[in-house]
């Protein structure tokens, strides 16, 4: 039975079509027809609507990471916090504000990136001989790790920086020094980690090896080779 519950806001999941929704204890929930969907994209208007009044907020869960689909809530507040927020929007101080926002952002992430960069340089802890490898692998790994947005571990606040450093590093030789990627790994529950961990391994006793004063095999070491290949593709025209 699709039931009707508009009283109150609350979390919900995709129904089997596109005006019902599903509770987080199973029930269907029809949208009322004065209701419309809100995209996500504006957290301001978002955070507006839903504190105007009941909302339905859907989400979508795809393994560990949960997506946001969208706001519904009565088409008439939508469409008033939107042209409020326009008039607002299309002031000088708002203008002034975004702008400096912008700036207090630019320099908190370069300072982050810095940071982690350092991480990831005493995660590796290379021998003094491989200092200039240690450094263009720290650089490669937060360039790839540390963007706005990527989802990469280097981006969580629930582990501290020097975790997020050597998981990073771990999973950029997975992905650029191994088969990985192009693993064909049996659906068997655990399978994929297993594959996880041996590989993982590998590029440990990889690292150790520049962890010491011995010479490393430069022309077929997998490490050095993905880092020449980046180095070509980002100098080609």
């Amino acid at each position: 039975m699709v039931e009707s519950e508009t009283g109150k806001s609350q979390i919900v999941a995709l129904g089997p079509t596109e005006r019902i929704v599903r509770t987080a204890d199973g029930r269907e929930l029809h949208v009322p027809t004065e209701w419309e969907l809100l995209p996500p994209g504006d957290a301001a208007l978002t955070r507006r609507v839903k504190a105007g009044g009941p909302a339905w907020t859907v989400q979508e869960k795809k393994g560990r990471r949960t997506f946001s689909k969208g706001v519904w809530a009565p088409a008439d507040r939508i469409a008033a916090v939107r042209a409020e927020l326009k008039v607002e929007r299309s002031t000088e101080s708002y203008a002034k504000r975004r702008a400096a926002d912008a700036q207090r952002r630019d320099r908190k992430q370069t300072e982050y990136v810095e940071d982690f960069q350092q991480a990831v340089l005493a995660f590796l802890n290379f021998n003094p001989r491989h200092a200039d490898l240690a450094s263009r692998l720290a650089e490669a790994v937060a360039r790839h790790a540390t963007p706005v947005g990527s989802g990469t571990v280097a981006r969580t606040q629930r582990i501290p920086i020097e975790q997020r450093a050597e998981s990073a590093v771990i999973a950029w030789l997975r992905h650029q020094t191994t088969a990985y990627d192009n693993m064909k790994i049996a659906r068997i529950k655990g399978k994929r980690r297993e594959v996880r961990r041996m590989l993982a391994e590998e590029s440990r006793r990889r690292l150790a090896g520049y962890r010491s004063a011995d010479a490393v095999d430069a022309q077929n070491c997998p490490l050095q080779i993905a880092l020449r290949s980046m180095s070509d593709e980002n100098a080609a025209p």
